[in-house]
Parts: structure tokens; C-alpha cells; sequence
């Protein structure tokens, strides 16, 4: 996307109809490989976090602040971001610079020598985060149009969770071998360079992702959003705010020693890899059946925190399988029905307001799981699994009435 004008542009002349849903693969296909190296920079650090602020002298309230801190920032400067990129159209300017914070934050992590340090560099990888991510889903909700929301955030997704799932055993066999964190951190270094190399490429291959999408003769233009819009976004929050963050469960690993401390990034990692393989079921399954796959799909990791919380070793793994589902599902599921949800015209404007009002409730729930720790675990347990039950009826209406306006054939199920 470049800098135009305000209006969608024609479609180019030497680019035919038909050829838009191959090209839009194939778009989706090397943003998805720029995130695979950027997931696996980021979660492979996130994976010891908690248990890293923990051997600094963190306790448990100030790793869930921490965490909690961290994604309000990576969430709520994206409605900001959003419309800088809306406004200005310089996406790539603001994709590149969101990259290059998020990335190099975690190698810099090896040079911390106290937790506030630490502490300081995984906000601004969060932060970093937030100034990109915007951009990048308005340009996948583009080729979404031609191949379908669900599959386009779905693979994208999956490429993000097998990164996810590759960075926590990296980290884990680099702590298994020297049997230190900043060991770990500094060996990210290169998964960040090939992050920002294949964008580089992706620039170059794809300059304007605009020309991916089908236009209409005359656009919609919208003034604001819609009051399904703020129904969805409200059982979002719910969903964000009752969901343990990482950091926290891997304090508690560690902590009560239920997982060693080498094994708890591969719990991690087991995690990211059912993210992966349940975002893209989600996905394609969001594309042919319609809402009843967002209420499974967040309804089965509601069970995580008594199991990853209450469990032995076993159990807590099987917790971790659940809590990668719902994480997948917020990162696949979520963004496909929300694509639907928004006008053409604001997209990267819609995805970071949806974005700060779930980075606000994620920074509150977690900030009050750090806290109920420190006092009743099974208080933890009450407070996910109550907000999460909350959030189911949100989703479920907003969908139904998305479908019933739009009669889109995919969301009247098979």
C-alpha cells in the first residue's frame, strides 16, 4: 500500500480478476513467514519471561504487572497506530518501524541485569508489536476478500504459532545445554535478522497489497462503527481479561517446581503448536459453518486454568494444550469475524481500537491474576474461568447478527 489517496484505486490494467486469489496466497504465504521468524523471536523469549523476572527477584504481582503492562501497551497503542496508518497510507513505514522494535527488544534482553531492565524490554517488544500490527491486519483482511477471512488469518496464524512453537524449544535446548536465560536471548538475535529480511522481501514482491483486493464501484464509506461492532469487542475484553498470561503460568511452573525449569518452555511450545494446527481448523471452519465454531472454539479453553493451576505435572500439560487453543483462537478466530465487522476504509483503524479496548482488559485481568495469586490460587482459578463463561453470549450475538444482515452464504453453515 502506498501513499494514496483516500479512495480505493482502480484495480491496475495487467492485473486480471481471476488472478487475485493466487496472489493473494501468495501475499498471506510471505507475511505468514515474516511472523513465523517474528513469533519465533518473541514467544521463544516469552517462554522463560516469567521465570526470568523471577531469578531477578520479581515477585509473582510484579510478573503478572509486568505481563499485564506489556500487552496493554502491545494493545493499546494500536488504535493510535491504526489511524496513523489509515490516515497517512505509509503501511509499510509503519510496519517496518513496529518490526524493528519488536524484534531487536529481545535479543537486548541478554544485557539485563536487574528485573525493572528486563522488565522495560519486553514492553517495548510489546510496544513494537503494537506499532505494526494494525497495518499488517488490514493488508491480510485484503486478501481475505478473494480467498476468505478465516483461511487467510487462519494460515496466518499457523505460520505466527509454528514460529511460536519453534522459539520456546530453541530456548529450551539452548537453557538444557549452557543453563541460562541470556544464553537464550542472545542466539533470538538471528531469527529477528531473517524477520526483517523476508519483509524486506515482501516489500519489494508486493509494494501495494491494495491491488490484491476485488472493488466495488462505489465504496461504503462509514463515519463509525457499528453497535455489533462494540458487542464483539465487549465479549472480547471478557476474553482477554480471564485469560492467564504466560509469564504467570510459567511463575507457577516454577515456583511450586510442578514443571523443571528446563521442560517449561517446551510447554510453552506444546502449546503454540496446538495454537497452530486449532487456527487453522478454526479458520477454514469459520469460512463454511459460521458462528457455532466461535462458541466452541471459546468455549473448550475455559477448563485451562484449573488444570494448569491445580494439576501435576500431566494435568498442567494438558491445561497447556487447552490454553493454546483459546490462543489460537484469539489470533485466527477473532480477527476473521472482526474483518467482517469493519468498513474498507478504516480497517487498520478498526483492528487497533478492537485491539486497545483487548490490550486494556488483558492488562487488568492480568494485573488482578498477579495479584489473586499472591493470596488464593483457587481465586485465580474463579476469576478465568467466570470471565471467559461471560464473554461466550457477546460473541455468539454479535455473530448471529452479522449473519442475518450480510446473508453471507459461508456464515449460513453447510
Amino acid at each position: 500500500m502506498g501513499a494514496s489517496s483516500a479512495k480505493w484505486p482502480d484495480p491496475p490494467t495487467n492485473l486480471k480478476t481471476s488472478d487475485l486469489p493466487k496472489l493473494a496466497f501468495r501475499f498471506v504465504l510471505v507475511i505468514g513467514f515474516v511472523n513465523l521468524f517474528a513469533d519465533l523471536t518473541y514467544e521463544g523469549a516469552r517462554s522463560v519471561a516469567g521465570p526470568f523476572l523471577g531469578s531477578l527477584g520479581a515477585s509473582a504481582t510484579v510478573v503478572g504487572f509486568v505481563a499485564g503492562f506489556g500487552e496493554l501497551m502491545g494493545y493499546g497503542l494500536r488504535s493510535i497506530t491504526g489511524y496513523i496508518a489509515d490516515k497517512t497510507h505509509r503501511y509499510w513505514i509503519v510496519i517496518f518501524a513496529g518490526y524493528f522494535v519488536n524484534m531487536f527488544a529481545v535479543p537486548a534482553l541478554a544485557l539485563a541485569g536487574n528485573w525493572p531492565m528486563a522488565a522495560v524490554l519486553l514492553v517495548a517488544e510489546r510496544t513494537g508489536r503494537a506499532i505494526r500490527k494494525p497495518a499488517v491486519e488490514a493488508m491480510l483482511s485484503q486478501a481475505g476478500k478473494s480467498i476468505g477471512q478465516g483461511w487467510v488469518f487462519g494460515l496466518n496464524e499457523a505460520l505466527d504459532q509454528t514460529g511460536a512453537t519453534v522459539g520456546p524449544l530453541i530456548v529450551a535446548l539452548v537453557l538444557y545445554r549452557h543453563g541460562g536465560y541470556r544464553h537464550g536471548f542472545a542466539v533470538l538475535f538471528i531469527s529477528a535478522v531473517l524477520c526483517l529480511g523476508t519483509l524486506a522481501i515482501a516489500r519489494i514482491l508486493y509494494p501495494h497489497s491494495d491491488e490484491l483486493e476485488e472493488r466495488t464501484a462505489r465504496p461504503l464509506q462509514a463515519r463509525g462503527f457499528s453497535n455489533r461492532y462494540w458487542l464483539y469487542l465487549a465479549g472480547a475484553a471478557l476474553v482477554a481479561a480471564g485469560f492467564a498470561d504466560f509469564a504467570l503460568i510459567g511463575f507457577h511452573f516454577q515456583h511450586t517446581g510442578v514443571v523443571p525449569q528446563s521442560v517449561i518452555p517446551v510447554f510453552y511450545a506444546a502449546a503454540m503448536g496446538t495454537g497452530a494446527v486449532s487456527s487453522l481448523i478454526f479458520g477454514r471452519l469459520w469460512d463454511h459453518v459460521g458462528r457455532p465454531v466461535l462458541l466452541a472454539a471459546f468455549l473448550l479453553p475455559v477448563a485451562f486454568a484449573p488444570l494448569v493451576f491445580l494439576g501435576g505435572f500431566g494435568v498442567a500439560l494438558a491445561g497447556m494444550i487447552l490454553w493454546g487453543i483459546g490462543m489460537g483462537a484469539q489470533d485466527s478466530l477473532l480477527k476473521a469475524v472482526l474483518a467482517d465487522l469493519i468498513p474498507s476504509q478504516r480497517r487498520a483503524t478498526g483492528f487497533g481500537l478492537f485491539d486497545t479496548g483487548f490490550g486494556v482488559a488483558w492488562f487488568a485481568g492480568s494485573a488482578a491474576m498477579g495479584w489473586l495469586y499472591d493470596r488464593s490460587i483457587p481465586a485465580v482459578i474463579v476469576f478465568s474461568v467466570v470471565l471467559q463463561l461471560a464473554a461466550l453470549p457477546f460473541l455468539y450475538r454479535a455473530a448471529a447478527s452479522l449473519r442475518r444482515r450480510d446473508g453471507d452464504e459461508r456464515l449460513q453453515g453447510l
